[in-house]
C-alpha cells in the first residue's frame, strides 16, 4: 500500500489491473467501463487514466468512495432495482465495452462459507455483464479457485469467445485469487 500511495493510487489493487492491462490491453481511449465493487477506487483510477477524457468510467460499490476526477460513482447494491436504474440512466440505453470486478466478500475464514460467497459475486458480475455489455465486449473478474470455479469458467466460455486466466504478480502468492479475462462477448 505504501508504494501505491507514493505513486498516487488509492490501493495496491491498481497494480493488478495494470499487469492485466500490460498483457491483455483491455483498456483503450474512449471505452465505456463499469467497475463493480470499486471502493476505494484503485481500478477506477487506472480505468479512467487509460480511457481518457473520451472514455466513461462508472464505478459502483455498496461502500462509500471518495470522488475521483472523470469517474461517476454510484453508491448502492447493484442487485437492487434502484441502483441498476441509476446505472441505466447514466448509460442512456448505451451498452458498455468493459465490465471489471475486483469484488470479494467479507471473509469469515471458513472456506465452506467464503468460497460460495465469492462465487456468488462472480455470478452477479457475469449477470450484469450480460445485461450491459455490447457484442464483442469484455469482462475482467476476480475469482477464487475452489468449489464452483470450474463451472464458472464453463459459463464464461459459453458467453465469450476467449477466456484467459491471469495471476498478477501483485497478488499474494499464497492467495487463491486469479483474474479471468473474458473477451469478445457473444450476445
Amino acid at each position: 500500500m505504501k508504494k501505491a500511495s507514493q505513486e498516487g493510487y488509492r490501493s495496491r489493487a491498481a497494480y493488478k489491473l495494470l499487469e492485466i492491462q500490460q498483457k491483455d490491453r483491455i483498456l483503450q481511449p474512449g471505452l465505456t467501463v463499469v467497475d463493480l465493487g470499486a471502493a476505494p477506487g484503485g481500478w477506477s483510477q487506472v480505468a479512467q487514466q487509460l480511457t481518457g477524457t473520451q472514455g466513461q468510467v462508472i464505478a459502483l460499490d455498496i461502500l462509500a468512495m471518495d470522488p475521483l476526477p472523470g469517474v461517476t460513482f454510484i453508491q448502492g447494491d447493484f442487485r437492487e432495482g434502484e441502483t441498476l436504474e441509476r446505472l441505466r440512466e447514466l448509460l442512456q440505453n448505451q451498452l458498455v465495452d468493459l465490465v471489471i470486478s475486483d469484488m470479494a466478500p467479507n471473509v469469515s475464514g471458513m472456506k465452506a462459507v467464503d468460497q460460495p460467497r465469492a462465487m456468488y459475486l462472480c455470478d452477479l458480475a457475469l449477470d450484469l455483464a450480460r445485461e450491459v455489455l455490447k457484442p464483442g465486449g469484455e469482462l475482467v473478474v476476480k475469482v477464487f479457485q475452489g468449489e464452483g470455479f470450474d463451472q464458472y469458467l464453463r459459463d464464461l466460455r459459453g458467453a465469450f469467445a476467449k477466456v484467459t486466466t491471469r495471476k498478477p504478480k501483485a497478488s499474494r502468492p499464497r492467495s487463491r485469487e486469479v483474474y479471468l479475462v473474458a473477451r469478445n462477448y457473444n450476445v
